[in-house]
């Protein structure tokens, strides 16, 4: 049997779920009916995690991914609704992948973060700990990161640092944080983060690798869109990126809109 169960955002099994291309992926999945629905389920999940994380070991490490699927989100849990009712004083913020710009680029991930939500809410500046993918040595940067990773967050003997959370999106291709089909970084399992390459630009990045992806203890993608189903499938399938990401010791949730479901 899956080991997954199938939800809408209240927890019902709504027949529109009937879509047995998806029957394989792994980890739970939680179906709305729209978008906003879907940044809504995700905004209580977060809160819960850093909630369960802050009173078990007094932080919450969480690596935002960018993409335009988390604006609803972002600005969600900066909106009235959830600003107040989360205690961001706990919150140490790290990125899932970075595009090679400054930090002021429109394209950088940061800069998407910081505007719809690290900017709104009270987040301590000094616990954002963004990829440093301006840098001309991308592989020197990556290193930066993975030993930022592996001396600020908690980890057993020569494991992969274990984030709390980290929120991921899915590619047209499969592809998820900056792990592109066919590239190097796929097969990196001796550091955290690493030098990626992406289909389009801008190209080069830095990345989560999957060894740190599956430490963390909880993973939840948000996807939506029909033009995202075929990715649903593919990763059901095993066929692409997406289909590595396999928590070893934690959870994996896919909040899903009916339209990338039912494709």
């Amino acid at each position: 049997m899956p080991s997954w169960r199938v939800t809408d955002a209240r927890g019902i099994a709504p027949d529109v779920m009937s879509t047995g291309s998806l029957d394989d992926l792994a980890g739970e999945r939680v179906v709305s009916e729209t978008a906003e629905e879907v940044a809504d389920a995700v905004a209580s999940w977060i809160a819960a995690q850093a909630r369960r994380a802050c009173g078990d070991h007094g932080s919450f490490s969480i690596a935002l991914s960018g993409g335009s699927t988390p604006r609803l989100l972002n600005a969600m849990l900066a909106g009235p609704e959830w600003r107040g009712r989360i205690d961001w004083t706990c919150w140490n913020v790290y990125f899932a992948d970075e595009r090679a710009c400054p930090p002021d680029d429109p394209a950088s991930n940061y800069h998407f973060a910081r505007a719809t939500l690290l900017s709104r809410v009270p987040i301590d500046p000094g616990r954002v700990h963004r990829m440093p993918a301006e840098r001309e040595d991308l592989d020197a940067a990556a290193a930066e990161y993975s030993h930022l990773l592996a001396t600020s967050l908690a980890a057993e003997g020569d494991r992969a640092p274990r984030l709390d959370v980290i929120l991921l999106g899915l590619g047209e291709n499969g592809h998820t944080a900056s792990l592109f089909p066919g590239t190097p970084a796929l097969e990196v399992t001796d550091r955290w983060a690493t030098r990626g390459l992406a289909d389009y630009e801008p190209f080069d990045r830095i990345t989560l690798t999957f060894p740190t992806i599956n430490a963390a203890a909880a993973v939840g993608f948000m996807v939506t869109g029909a033009a995202k189903h075929e990715a649903l499938a593919a990763t059901a399938r095993g066929d692409v990126p997406a289909s590595r990401v396999r928590p070893t010791d934690g959870t994996l949730a896919w909040f899903l809109d009916a339209a990338a479901a039912a494709g």
